[in-house]
């Protein structure tokens, strides 16, 4: 787990040449075809090598909820044990690590007349209004939640208005987990490096040919801007550039402004997630020392077998 641009998939990608493991992505991005660029998927010549499971398993115009990763997960997670494989989940959307640890509480249905009435108050009072209501409720589910994703903002306060609770709030009881897990942070520990991450790999996907992908996905007749995958950072900055809504200088300052702010929502989950260890991966004794904690913990579950 990490906040994006943290050096996840090169850890990932050392433990797959180390040990005998499965690969999982845990990115809500990189579950949809097409989006392969702006989501920092591993190339096609990586992906050969070192496969991961529940990349490209959805069509951009198509929806892939926390429940459907929990499911998929649990299949990709079976399948590496019938093998003999250590299933290793890379990614930072932590909304599907808690779905897959902790389970999903039965929620309500949608409630067409609450949802009119909260889109009606967040064009009165705007949706960073609302978000900001929702941190009061329920500050577990804001952190995971951008103040612009106006779909999820619409739902957690519609579940905490029927229910009185939100969805961070009706897991937070459930402590123990689904699963026995080896809980690994990777996160710089100076911000200042993450941030010029972010800035310096945002670049690169515009020299790789982000706009071209993003270009391309404009052009198809069944996907619109308010379609939850072209709501991903960069996406949708570089969607509104194309519509000519702002010069691209503007579009890489709004893309990587957005990406530093999901990092922060993305460290402050994971500051919540008990249990886990973390590592900075700018250091160069870290992957050794992750290599031994991935071997004691192979060891343990395997009784003294490693991985």
């Amino acid at each position: 787990m990490g906040p994006t641009a943290a050096g996840k998939t090169g850890v990932a990608l050392a433990l797959a040449g180390r040990f005998k493991v499965d690969l999982i992505s845990v990115d809500s991005a990189q579950v949809y075809r097409g989006l392969d660029i702006g989501s920092a998927k591993p190339d096609a010549a990586t992906l050969a090598e070192y496969p991961h499971a529940l990349i490209d398993v959805r069509e951009p115009e198509q929806t892939y909820s926390a429940a459907d990763f929990a499911h998929d997960a649990r299949l990709a997670i079976a399948a590496a044990h019938r093998a003999g494989h250590l299933p290793v989940l890379v990614g930072g959307t932590v909304l599907y690590f808690r779905a897959l640890l902790y389970g999903l509480d039965e929620l309500p249905p949608a409630d067409p007349a609450l949802r009119a009435d909260l889109a009606a108050e967040a064009r009165r009072r705007g949706w960073a209004a609302l978000h900001a209501e929702l941190a009061r409720h329920d500050p577990a589910a804001a952190a995971a939640i951008a103040p612009a994703d106006r779909q999820r903002i619409q739902r957690a306060l519609e579940i905490v208005r029927l229910t009185g609770k939100g969805p961070g709030e009706r897991h937070r009881h459930r402590r123990v987990p689904l699963l026995a897990t080896l809980r690994l942070v990777v996160a710089p520990s100076d911000r200042h490096i993450l941030h010029r991450n972010i800035e310096n790999r945002f670049d690169s996907m515009l020299s790789a040919g982000l706009i071209e992908e993003v270009a391309n996905l404009r052009r198809r007749p069944d996907l619109t801007a308010d379609h939850p995958s072209m709501k991903s950072v960069g996406y949708r900055q570089l969607w509104r550039f194309l519509d000519g809504d702002c010069d691209l200088d503007t579009a890489r300052r709004r893309a990587v402004a957005a990406t530093r702010q999901l990092a922060k929502r993305q460290l402050t989950a994971l500051r919540q997630t008990a249990g886990s260890l973390w590592h900075d991966a700018t250091r160069p004794r870290t992957i050794n020392l992750i290599f031994r904690q991935v071997g004691e913990f192979c060891a343990r579950i395997n009784k003294g077998q490693t991985c």
